[in-house]
């Protein structure tokens, strides 16, 4: 922070930041940006032609279900982080919609899995391809050395991605 004049102010100084403070500043503000532009990319690459009749919820829980399957039904909860009553309904959702199949734990019969069906692998995969298409052309119209930075940063936004994942109740 600057005083009159544009000095920094002094230790003590009312408006003073210290340089600790200033680092949490700046990583506080970095994190509101990214929070922000994660968001704003996820929105608005999320609408689809393909697959246009789900819901957001339908989608992920069709996509989680696709990629891990066949899956219990408290894990996609916590998976999810949904509470099992209305992951159950749209999973029913889902199963009406010929996407999903609901089937008895072979280890626990009171338990069921859930995996999807070729119609759902297919409609996912339809949603994934044109979502990174999308993606995909964006990409290209960036310099090179904006797409080196990009692929300089994912490491670290997927690392982001599992350890806010790990610390999620």
């Amino acid at each position: 922070m600057t005083g009159a004049g544009g000095q920094a102010g002094a230790p003590g100084d009312a408006g003073a930041v210290a340089p600790g403070d200033a680092e949490m500043v700046g990583r506080t503000e970095s994190a509101a940006r990214l929070r922000t532009a994660v968001g704003r990319l996820a929105r608005r690459i999320r609408p689809t032609r393909v697959g246009a009749e789900l819901t957001l919820t339908e989608a992920t829980v069709l996509a989680t279900t696709a990629r891990n399957g066949p899956v219990g039904l408290s894990w996609l909860a916590r998976e999810e982080g949904m509470n099992p009553t209305m992951l159950s309904r749209v999973v029913w959702r889902l199963e009406d919609a010929g996407l999903l199949a609901r089937r008895p734990d072979p280890r626990d019969r009171r338990a069921a899995l859930v995996d999807a069906t070729p119609a759902g692998r297919r409609l996912h995969e339809r949603i994934r391809a044109e979502r990174t298409d999308a993606l995909s052309q964006l990409i290209e119209h960036l310099g090179a050395a904006e797409r080196d930075a990009l692929d300089a940063a994912l490491p670290v936004l997927e690392q982001l991605a599992r350890d806010l994942k790990e610390r999620r109740p």
